[in-house]
């Protein structure tokens, strides 16, 4: 169920709110374009500058919109165990099919402490995908750790944004070979897929949804020469979106799509006008726009 590529959706705003309208069909367009999943409310989904309630409500919208078409693992994590559990509790009862649980940030917890939190999460019974980016966390989950984590019911994966290749054999080592291994990282989902990963969570395919899920197919598929032309394609267009924060980078080239607005909540700003000139340049590249 959890393979392929599963955009880690953008929230649209309209005067400030969330535009469920726009969230709709962004849900739907993804589907017709051929994505394998979402992942709704994570970074890229602008969690930090949600509100719970606001949080909730665009689960909610996913996964009433998708209406099973497609799995959704809904953004559920949080530096505080008992937010996070609220968060995978909702994420349950309204019929999510797991949920990303980031690694607790800021307060740098020992991996002993990570452990604790995923067994209390594990507990309310909705499959978790660990997620591990030791650059916006300051705190790196060790494959030992993972390993252990993996014996739990509920611990069936990992979005791997750390950026190193052999860290996918190594968990494989760890976690064993049915542990869901999804890059974070679009620069190296085409390696990370070779490593034996099944997938990416991806800000690019916010953008460029039909070429992220062929770029997986083929790999999934072990036409390695087929991905590897369309990740040529592609490139341009992760280093543009991510020369700032990869969200707004996002958010802008959907707006050029004519799919929402590219708004955005502080602390984050638009971009500035050479790297929409960089983003527009390199979606043309792609082939998505003319």
């Amino acid at each position: 169920m959890f393979k392929g590529s599963f955009p880690a959706l953008i929230t649209p705003f309209k005067n400030g709110k969330v535009d469920d309208d726009a969230l709709k069909a962004l849900v739907e367009w993804h589907i017709a374009e051929g994505s394998n999943g979402l992942a709704p409310v994570g970074t890229t989904g602008e969690s930090p500058t949600l509100t719970h309630a606001e949080h909730m409500q665009v689960i909610r919208t996913v996964v009433e919109t998708a209406a099973g078409r497609i799995p959704i693992i809904a953004g559920a994590g949080s530096n505080n165990t008992a937010e996070a559990l609220q968060f995978l509790q909702f994420a349950k009862d309204v019929g999510a099919d797991a949920g990303l649980v980031v690694t607790p940030y800021y307060n740098k917890p020992t991996q002993d402490g990570l452990i604790a939190h995923y067994e209390a999460l594990n507990e309310v019974g909705l499959p978790i995908v660990i997620y591990n980016i030791p650059p916006r966390s300051v705190v790196d989950m060790f494959p030992e750790t993972m390993g252990k984590l993996a014996k739990l019911d509920n611990i069936i994966g990992v979005k791997d944004a750390t950026g190193d290749l052999a860290r996918v054999s190594q968990q494989r080592i760890h976690c064993g070979a049915d542990f869901v291994q999804l890059s974070g990282e679009d620069a190296t989902a085409h390696g990370f897929n070779a490593q034996g990963g099944i997938g990416c969570i991806s800000v690019t395919a916010n953008v460029a949804p039909k070429l992220c899920a062929q770029l997986q197919a083929a790999t999934l598929a072990g036409d390695y020469a087929t991905a590897l032309e369309i990740q040529d394609r592609l490139m341009p267009l992760h280093n543009a979106i991510f020369t700032e924060p990869g969200l707004v980078g996002a958010k802008h080239g959907v707006s050029i799509l004519g799919k929402c607005s590219s708004d955005v909540r502080l602390p984050l700003i638009g971009l500035t006008e050479g790297t929409k000139v960089k983003v527009e340049a390199a979606m043309r590249y792609a082939g998505l726009i003319n």
